[in-house]
């Protein structure tokens, strides 16, 4: 059902697209091709695509169980807290606590989620600061 819904609004969008592109004003200096041409095209494909999933629906998805919504919610949580826990613990600290916990969710032993999360910290930090000179925010131990 959602893919007849899906295939429904990106019908209902290539149509939208394909009139609005109508609505383009040509100027006395154009192209060949024209302004209108490459949004029509890009509306067709959307319609057929579209009209794809309406006469061919996938068979109904398995939805996520409680358990797995929580693991999403939880990389969701040390993401948003990584963005805030940046200016304050700095690129490098802050990284390697968010790729050790998203490690060690993804099922890495805990020693090797500690080791992947310095690592991937240590390597960004080369590449971005030391390799291409960008300013990264520095934590209370100057990196």
């Amino acid at each position: 059902m959602s893919d007849r819904i899906f295939g429904g609004i990106g019908l209902i969008i290539a149509a939208i697209f394909i009139w609005q592109a109508t609505l383009i004003q040509e100027s006395f200096i154009s192209d060949a091709v024209g302004p209108k041409t490459f949004p029509i095209i890009i509306a067709v494909v959307l319609g057929l695509s579209s009209v794809y999933f309406l006469v061919r629906p996938d068979a109904p998805p398995a939805w996520p169980t409680f358990a797995v919504l929580a693991e999403l919610f939880m990389a969701v949580v040390v993401m948003v807290a990584y963005a805030e826990l940046l200016p304050v613990l700095g690129f490098a600290i802050a990284t390697a606590f968010a790729a050790a916990y998203l490690s060690w969710r993804l099922g890495s032993p805990t020693l090797h989620a500690l080791i992947a999360g310095v690592a991937t910290s240590a390597g960004l930090y080369i590449i971005f600061r030391l390799l291409l000179g960008l300013s990264l925010a520095r934590g209370p131990l100057g990196f």
